[in-house]
């Protein structure tokens, strides 16, 4: 869209053919601002495991974390 009025003018339409279930997927909260910040103790051990595992992804650590804890939620939903 080349302007705010034609965006405009196109929420005014009926999309239901566009917006359904079948044409959006799950995001993860990777994309989310990371607003708030955390302290999480465990081992040394259990943190070099993880940091390795991130290395070996190539990703960081911080983030492997995140998606961890994503998944388990997913997962015990």
């Amino acid at each position: 869209m080349k302007s705010d009025r034609a965006a405009k003018a196109t929420l005014r339409k009926d999309l239901t053919d566009y917006i359904s279930p079948e044409n959006f997927k799950a995001t993860s909260f990777e994309f989310a601002p990371k607003d708030k910040s955390i302290t999480l103790r465990v081992s040394s051990e259990l943190l070099s495991a993880v940091q390795s595992e991130a290395k070996r992804r190539r990703t960081n650590y911080q983030k492997l974390i995140r998606e961890a804890i994503e998944r388990f939620l997913k997962n015990a939903a």
